[in-house]
């Protein structure tokens, strides 16, 4: 196989006519100049250029590859510039991962207005549990709970989640009030498992209702909220949508449950692309706007 890079630099010399010439256009050593031509002259088994006094001469069989390997670097450019064109506009397709709840009411509502504003970017919004990868380009941004630690990867701390102790109307109503101080005994309550978001909430609430029984776990944070409201028990649900629910109150706590940070996570090579940029604009704004009580 003839490698690109070699017939690119057969080219600069052709057109250059010296070594000292084709290396200052490649930004290169001269004694790579003339290692690659050597090398693209013994894969092909022919020479290319004769040297002379006055520079660099064309062969018979120099002059045949020039033409094919001009016609491959137009092409080669044509196609930078298409791609590069293409990113450098508003269009284009993002992928953005994120769990279920942030997915159907906060990312949802604002690449709503987002797709308004730029109607020829095309969001596909992916609320998925698995950690999807941005190095293997299977996401282009991802909204999570925790930092990633790969290398490759741009992280911004954007935000945080609140959480609170609530209930139903339904099921306060069927017992007395939670007696916090003495760990909730009489009481039911809820968690979510398998859940990498959820421990810290988990271990708050554990420990507050030491003396309550559980009755339901789930790995799903709107089954959760479903749950609660429809007389499940106490649960520790994000604020940004129990607060808004009419079907839950607030259960007063000594101390408030650990809020979560909230991380946009971007791959280096796609965070200057204009119709990403565009996508976590909008997550920043969205995500802002959650930090409430």
């Amino acid at each position: 196989m003839i490698d690109w890079d070699d017939l690119r630099f057969f080219l600069a010399i052709a057109r250059n006519g010296s070594l000292t010439a084709a290396s200052k256009e490649l930004a290169v050593a001269q004694s790579t100049v003339g290692r690659r031509l050597a090398n693209l002259e013994s894969r092909l088994g022919v020479r290319l250029l004769h040297r002379t006094p006055d520079g660099y001469v064309l062969t018979l069989a120099g002059e045949r590859v020039r033409g094919q390997a001009s016609r491959v670097e137009a092409e080669t450019l044509a196609l930078v510039r298409s791609v590069g064109g293409r990113d450098a506009k508003l269009e284009g397709v993002v992928r953005v991962t994120c769990a279920e709840t942030l997915a159907a009411y906060v990312l949802a509502p604002c690449f709503a207005d987002l797709q308004r504003r730029h109607p020829d970017i095309l969001v596909e919004l992916i609320p998925d549990p698995r950690e999807l990868s941005l190095s293997m380009r299977e996401a282009d941004i991802a909204v999570r709970l925790f930092p990633p630690v790969q290398n490759d990867l741009v992280v911004r701390r954007i935000g945080h989640l609140n959480f609170g102790l609530f209930a139903s109307e339904s099921y306060l109503r069927s017992t007395d009030l939670p007696d916090v101080a003495a760990g909730c005994p009489g009481h039911r309550y809820m968690v979510l498992v398998n859940d990498i978001t959820g421990p810290a909430q988990n271990r708050w609430l554990e420990d507050l209702a030491r003396n309550a029984r559980l009755g339901f776990q789930t790995t799903s944070h709107e089954a959760l909220h479903q749950a609660a409201r429809w007389g499940g028990g106490l649960a520790c649900l994000a604020r940004f949508r129990a607060d808004e629910d009419p079907d839950l109150r607030s259960v007063k706590t000594p101390e408030l449950p650990p809020a979560s940070d909230v991380f946009v996570v971007v791959h280096k090579d796609n965070r200057g692309v204009p119709r990403v940029r565009a996508a976590l604009n909008a997550i920043a704004i969205a995500l802002k706007s959650l930090e409430t009580g």
